[in-house]
């Protein structure tokens, strides 16, 4: 925890899968903390097998990481706009490999973004905005790469005043399968059926993730989400491999909890949670609830983590189409994002410069947009950002 800011820097995994698929162009020595160290059971293999490392080898070209950049639709061309202008001022050794994609894009475009992110393993988007009837391409993008785990983390920001204090929750959502499985069909018209798939192995593969979450980021408690008292099946199975997976953790507490119940709980006493691992819709309601409580989508990050791949955008997947190209935007949010990026690239020099910077300008100077309350227009606050960064810079 950064007193100072009131923030955390997130560790994240380069990887969550096997090692030798990766295309690794450094010999950077791995420095492995082993299953023993973090106390984590045996057979723990979905941060980088049985070790987590401090440092793994990943492409890197002359010092600078390239990422792919996706812009999305709505707001997420201007705004990753504002992150490439705060990383060229200060020097952060990044380049991006932008791709123009989004909903309406042609098909080899959206190919392109794909082949982006495998030759880089890493990038950060703007939503694509999905019409009712439209395949979404946001769950393309998620399932071609197989980034199976979403995490979002929502915690009071310093200097935004909410309803509820000392909020610090991370909802880890199954990225895969659930609802979002895409098999729906008109048996007779007027009659659908929408299926909701739950599988054992990939329940196994999020619970185990939540829980190794929480030891490696020293998080007291695990809460499994469901509707088992309907769904006595699929939900029945999710909740069996949470509950089974909580004995291999005896240090970390769990609980479980109906969907409906979470939710009231949530908006009248939401410090009873820490780390939520749910299925996939209810890890989408959920996670716009949380952000709410803590000022909004501007605030919130995520990242979609796979065996091979970490794609970063904001918490709530907004495309913020309402507030395209009227200079309203707040761009808080994205560059909270991109500090979250330069962490998991090891840059944190870097990303601690932006969130200083970001929490001053909010915090301090009370320069915001009207959703934080503000009446600052998204170029007046990105200005501020900047001359932070510049006084900062040099010191």
């Amino acid at each position: 925890m950064n007193s100072t800011l009131g923030l955390c820097r997130l560790v994240f995994p380069r990887s969550l899968g096997v090692c030798s698929k990766i295309r690794l162009l450094s010999t950077t020595t791995t420095n492995v903390i082993t299953n023993a160290d973090l106390d984590v059971p045996a057979g723990s293999k979905h941060f980088l097998n049985l070790g987590f490392h401090k440092e793994f080898p990943r492409a890197c070209y002359g010092g600078r990481h390239t990422v792919a950049m996706l812009l999305g639709d709505g707001v997420g061309p201007e705004l990753l706009s504002y992150v490439k202008e705060v990383f060229q001022l200060i020097g952060a050794p990044i380049d991006f490999e932008e791709v123009s994609v989004n909903q309406e894009c042609e098909d080899a475009t959206f190919t392109d973004a794909l082949l982006a992110m495998k030759r880089n393993g890493v990038g950060i988007k703007g939503n694509f905005a999905t019409e009712p009837g439209q395949s979404s391409r946001n769950l393309a993008l998620r399932l071609k790469l197989n980034l199976y785990a979403f995490v979002q983390r929502c915690h009071n920001f310093p200097g935004v005043t909410t309803r509820h204090q000392n909020v610090d929750i991370v909802i880890i959502r199954e990225n895969t399968e659930g609802e979002y499985s895409r098999l729906e069909h008109e048996n007779v018209p007027g009659v659908v059926e929408s299926l909701k798939i739950i599988t054992r192995e990939k329940s196994t593969r999020i619970a185990q993730f939540a829980f190794d979450y929480a030891v490696r980021h020293n998080r007291k408690k695990v809460t499994a989400v469901h509707k088992a008292n309907i769904m006595k099946l699929g939900d029945g199975l999710f909740l069996e491999v949470c509950s089974n997976m909580a004995k291999k953790y005896p240090q970390i507490e769990f609980n479980h909890m109906i969907i409906d119940n979470t939710c009231m709980q949530l908006v009248s006493k939401p410090q009873q949670f820490d780390v939520i691992v749910l299925p996939n819709l209810y890890g989408n309601i959920v996670g716009n609830v949380a952000a709410g409580l803590v000022g909004g989508a501007g605030l919130t990050t995520g990242i979609n983590l796979g065996p091979q791949n970490a794609l970063f955008e904001m918490g709530t997947r907004n495309s913020g189409r309402s507030l395209a190209g009227k200079n309203i935007a707040n761009p808080c949010g994205m560059l909270l994002t991109s500090a979250d990026m330069l962490d998991y690239l090891d840059h944190s020099r870097e990303a601690e410069l932006i969130r200083e910077a970001v929490v001053y300008v909010i915090g301090e100077q009370r320069i915001r947009t009207a959703d934080l309350g503000g009446d600052s227009k998204t170029s007046k606050v990105i200005e501020a950002v900047l001359k932070r960064l510049k006084s900062r810079m040099a010191l």
